[in-house]
């Protein structure tokens, strides 16, 4: 889990690093559209990595 905390916490810095630089520049529409998309990833792979944490410690129990 803690490896999976790093990560989130390294792409939330890398998004508001890029968030203030899309702020003092004109093209930041397009920036900020690839922030949401990389949040949603992150997000995404949170879940999925909760999900299969849990599937794999159950599997684990049937084990000898």
């Amino acid at each position: 889990m803690y490896t999976l905390w790093v990560t989130v916490n390294y792409y939330a810095d890398l998004a508001r690093r890029r968030v203030r630089a899309s702020v003092k520049n004109e093209a930041g529409a397009l920036t900020l559209e690839w922030i949401i998309i990389a949040a949603a990833l992150v997000v995404a792979g949170g879940i999925a990595a909760g999900l299969f944490n849990t599937a794999i410690r159950d599997e684990a129990k049937n084990l000898p």
